[in-house]
């Protein structure tokens, strides 16, 4: 038998000091656990900033701690099934990096599982016939971190244009160079990035034929996009202490391919 006990009965537990004794003896007071009981605390992290009590640390020495992480692919798997709008679905099967983020040091609205599945209710709750970009934009405002909230708003004026990074992908179309569409080239760069990332391996050793062929592909789209924007090419291949960036090896096939741009970034980052 499991006993799982959430963070508002943790601290309770903590207050009373039963929660020694529950360790120790799998008993509160004069109830005792059945045997085999295995007892599980659930509670957020102090670096949460979730209204958290630290454990002391005779507590912490006795207990088997587990971090949890989000799986974009599991929460993707449950959200079809669940009926989480198609929007939301989309978005996040193109920026699967945006469904989770750490909090931020001041108030603001910041991107979790919940707060996709608030947003995901709220554009249900709005109507389809309402939701206007400008509407859609305030929604995901108030409830992901504020850059995401941004490029959901960006996302839904691209699905009403001719643009798609799938079809780009697959070379049926180009990058946009309008100056109106500006935002739609950020989003798709962004997301193109985002695509690198995810389909190239770290080690070069570990890249198989399709990889290899999607390598070459990048290298050729990273090239026409930076024949209409440095500035969006150069994000695609950038990287940061906070937000992991292409491979290494591929970073190195760009600086020997494209070495205008390579050094372009090295000029910024300088």
């Amino acid at each position: 038998m499991f006993k799982i006990i959430d963070q508002k009965l943790l601290t309770l537990f903590y207050r009373l000091q039963s929660f020694y004794s529950l360790i120790h003896d799998r008993r509160v007071g004069e109830y005792v656990l059945p045997k085999g009981s295995i007892v599980i605390g659930a509670g957020n992290r102090a670096q949460d900033s979730a209204i958290v009590k630290t454990m002391s640390s005779a507590l912490i020495n006795r207990m088997f701690h587990v971090q949890l992480h989000v799986s974009n692919k599991d929460w993707m798997e449950w959200a079809i099934g669940f009926g989480i709008h198609p929007f939301v679905i989309e978005y996040l099967q193109i920026r699967p990096d945006q469904l989770w983020t750490e909090p931020p040091k001041h108030e603001e609205p910041f991107s979790t599982p919940r707060s996709w599945h608030m947003l995901s209710d709220a554009l249900y709750e709005y109507g389809e016939e309402n939701l206007t970009n400008e509407i859609i934009g305030i929604l995901a405002a108030g409830c992901v971190s504020p850059q995401h909230a941004s490029q959901f708003q960006t996302f839904h004026k691209q699905i009403h244009t001719k643009y798609h990074l799938n079809k780009i992908l697959n070379g049926d179309m180009k990058f946009p160079h309008e100056p109106e569409n500006r935002d739609v080239l950020y989003f798709l760069a962004q997301s193109f990035r985002a695509q690198i990332i995810k389909e190239l391996p770290n080690e070069k050793d570990a890249v198989n034929p399709s990889q290899r062929q999607f390598a070459h592909q990048a290298k050729s789209l990273i090239k026409d996009l930076a024949s209409i924007s440095h500035e969006m090419a150069q994000l695609v291949v950038s990287s940061s202490e906070k937000e992991k960036g292409s491979p290494d090896w591929f970073m190195t096939e760009i600086i020997r391919d494209l070495p205008r741009l390579a050094e372009r970034k090295e000029k910024k980052d300088a």
